[in-house]
């Protein structure tokens, strides 16, 4: 079975393994007590509230959540539907002590498929993942000034929530960061008044033999790429006579500091997108194959960072297309692996799957340190790239970070 297959078949390892019955929420029976005596019930174990790690940087974080339009583009996998639609999560730093709620990890009508898309709806009640608890605020207010923007792509069937993490993260250390769904990609994204779109992707690519597959996967990631730049498009276009800012803070972003991230697919994505727009200025792949090659002319000497799993992406494994672009790109760049990890430790799943006592057994790697090395590296990248902060954690190996290999081909 191949790489894709496979992906979509281990979506959320990290919680769909078998859960003690207290961490999933569901109540133990207790022993018969003695005939005797009488004995008060057992009460149920209370759910297990996941939550995010704190972001450690030194500002509070805002998020408002934004639906987009591309009326240039129909909907690639069902034209019918009209324009391609995407959802943003726009993720800002605020002033400390800022009002506001807390900002919801993701919608229930969102959690219950993609808990149903893997056939683990049983082992996680979707109520349960989507009121992990987040540290971003809705309604916050920004710090205001101008900031780098870093726009994030998630995996394949996955939906954005599951790179919140370093979304918050970035935010509170400076950065404006666009978090997307992309319309049919994911197994659920709901959309204002309550519709939430299914994957229709994901059936198109599973239903298709295996060459075809890779064309359709290649066909994904140049999509993404045109919705990366439409983004971009939107969020600094100036404000006209006719028209208002599509974001209340689009007066935070510095067009000329621009970056692009992604998981899986995502991660091909923001390569895709970097050869397409010169004014991303920086990019990284965690974990993805880059089914949609890197140009054989490279991405015109500017940065980008591989960022996978000892096991899948160290060179002479089996993701070919490492080796292969890695040679195309012809900038700074840096191809780091991470042991013990699998294909889901740069995400949010690890991290709340370790909260509920479980792990991956073929991806050993610890919750927290799978969010500490993600968080780490991607916002090391992004300072030294965008915000010319020279960062030594890319210079080599560290003590503090034995998991991270540095590969040289």
């Amino acid at each position: 079975m191949n790489r894709i297959r496979r992906g979509a078949a281990a979506l959320l390892l990290a919680v769909t393994l078998p859960l003690p019955l207290a961490a999933a929420g569901t109540a133990v029976a207790a022993p018969a007590p003695p005939a005797a005596h009488t004995a008060s019930p057992t009460a149920p174990a209370a759910p297990t509230r996941l939550e995010l790690p704190r972001p450690t940087g030194p500002y509070a974080v805002g998020r408002d959540t934004l639906p987009l339009t591309d009326t240039h583009r129909k909907d690639p996998w069902v034209p019918s539907a009209g324009p391609r639609e995407l959802m943003a999560s726009m993720y800002y730093p605020a002033h400390p002590n800022t009002g506001g709620a807390r900002a919801p990890y993701m919608a229930i009508e969102e959690a219950r498929p993609l808990l149903e898309g893997i056939k683990h709806a049983d082992a996680l009640p979707p109520e349960q993942l989507a009121a992990t608890r987040t540290h971003a605020r809705t309604g916050a207010r920004s710090i205001g000034g101008k900031h780098p923007l870093v726009v994030l792509s998630p995996g394949f069937t996955l939906n954005r929530a599951t790179l919140s993490l370093l979304s918050e993260e970035l935010a509170s250390r400076g950065y404006v960061v666009a978090l997307l769904d992309h319309a049919h990609e994911s197994f659920g994204t709901t959309f204002p008044g309550g519709r939430t779109l299914t994957c229709v992707a994901c059936d198109t690519v599973n239903k298709a033999p295996e060459k075809a597959q890779r064309k359709l996967m290649a066909k994904v990631a140049d999509g993404r790429a045109a919705d990366i730049s439409f983004v971009i498009d939107t969020l600094t276009a100036a404000p006209g006579r006719h028209h208002a800012p599509a974001w209340r803070h689009s007066a935070m972003i510095d067009p000329k500091r621009i970056g692009t991230a992604g998981h899986s697919i995502g991660g091909n994505s923001a390569a895709s997108a970097m050869a397409a727009d010169r004014r991303i200025r920086a990019g990284v792949n965690m974990d993805g194959t880059f089914f949609a090659p890197v140009p054989r002319s490279g991405l015109d000497g500017r940065p980008f960072l591989m960022f996978g799993g000892l096991n899948g992406h160290a060179p002479g494994h089996e993701d070919t297309s490492w080796l292969r672009d890695w040679h195309r790109l012809d900038g700074w760049k840096r191809w780091l692996t991470v042991r013990d990890a699998g294909h889901f430790t740069f995400i949010d799943l690890p991290v709340l799957g370790a909260q509920l006592g479980v792990t991956d057994p073929n991806a050993p790697l610890s919750g927290k340190r799978s969010g500490e090395i993600t968080r780490d590296y991607v916002t090391a990248f992004f300072d030294q790239q965008l915000r010319g902060i020279p960062r030594t954690l890319l210079d080599g190996p560290s003590a503090a970070n034995p998991e991270v290999v540095f590969q040289k081909p």
